[in-house]
């Protein structure tokens, strides 16, 4: 017998730390070791028990289409709910509009949030919530998860001013009862719990706590960010490295590749060492190139350069000898003399 889970993923913010490849496209579209950062997330999910039916519901911004079509496109197997936070009030606020699909377990995610995990656990589950969580050096600019001695969290604090307690949340979290959480939410907007006019999740779940919710911490593996650029090519970097090969590798004596290195195979390239830690998409025509630490997106062609840490959007058209740039989609650069 099957149970519904299902998973929440707010995605409507702005991404203004990735412009400006945001401004043509919803961040969770941006190319990451070959798929998208999107795809990466989905994949989080393939440890869920069997037992559970999952349905998703995407909290979409105004280029929701573009997230729709991919879905169509690349997972036409999976149900999805849509809906659309038109004003940016928090990530309490984007759970809320969701609330019509929001009944018994869930599960909630942040769409630059990458993890290594294994979702068993929520086979035997019987907490009312569970925390995501993973030490670090400086936790000052994420938000804390305290435990008591039983380690059970207590409470939870966004952005520390110390950093005694290095347990940072990682923008994971599962939910026995949606409903206990959207009367959380409910009580922080009568509250009037804000930081900078936004009502921020942890603040609705130290609500719950206060209400008697019993919840506890699960370390992850690996935890990865894909928010800002450099975390972007990091992130690539380190999805490169665990596929461990060359995928699409091209056949030419005039191609040196340093991998790990991902090539489209509709991709052409002639004359260029490419890698490490290179992604090439599709339709990509690359020729004088020395390319490393970088990610060239679709129907891009690039020409007597040598680039490193870029992130170059799709179709684009470069020829010059820069050595480092960001880039969106649909430009065009031409150093004076080639």
């Amino acid at each position: 017998m099957t149970e519904k889970l299902m998973i929440a993923i707010p995605m409507a913010g702005h991404g203004t730390r990735l412009r400006p490849h945001t401004w043509s496209r919803p961040k969770p579209l941006l190319s990451l070791a070959g798929k998208t950062t999107l795809d990466y997330v989905l994949d989080q999910f393939n440890s869920v028990p069997s037992q559970f039916d999952v349905e998703y519901i995407f909290i979409l911004g105004n280029m929701g289409d573009q997230i729709k079509e991919h879905m169509r496109q690349f997972h036409p197997d999976k149900k999805v709910h849509y809906v659309v936070q038109e004003v940016m009030r928090g990530q309490s606020d984007a759970i809320y509009l969701a609330r019509e699909h929001l009944q018994g377990k869930m599960l909630m995610v942040y769409s630059d949030t990458l993890l290594e995990t294994d979702l068993s656990f929520l086979a035997a589950e019987s907490l009312d919530g569970v925390a995501l969580v993973q030490p670090v050096p400086d936790p000052r600019r994420f938000g804390v998860a305290s435990l008591n001695d039983a380690g059970r969290i207590t409470h939870f604090v966004e952005k520390p001013s110390d950093i005694t307690n290095n347990l940072a949340v990682v923008g994971f979290y599962y939910f026995k009862q949606a409903e206990a959480l959207i009367s959380a939410i409910e009580e922080q907007f009568e509250r009037g719990t804000t930081l900078k006019g936004e009502y921020f999740l942890i603040d609705a779940l130290n609500i719950m706590l206060e209400h008697g919710s019993q919840m506890r911490s699960e370390l992850v593996g690996t935890w990865l960010d894909a928010g800002t650029v450099d975390a972007v090519l990091e992130t690539n970097a380190y999805l490169l490295a665990k596929q461990n090969e060359t995928l699409g590798a091209v056949e030419s004596e005039d191609v040196h590749i340093v991998p790990p290195v991902f090539i489209h195979p509709t991709a052409r390239v002639k004359n260029c060492v490419l890698g490490p830690n290179v992604t090439i998409n599709a339709e990509c025509d690359l020729e004088d190139v020395i390319l490393r630490d970088s990610i060239i997106d679709e129907y891009s062609t690039i020409k007597r350069m040598v680039l490193e840490r870029s992130l170059i959007g799709k179709h684009t058209n470069l020829t010059g000898q820069l050595t480092s740039m960001i880039i969106g989609d649909n430009s065009s650069y031409l150093q004076p003399g080639n």
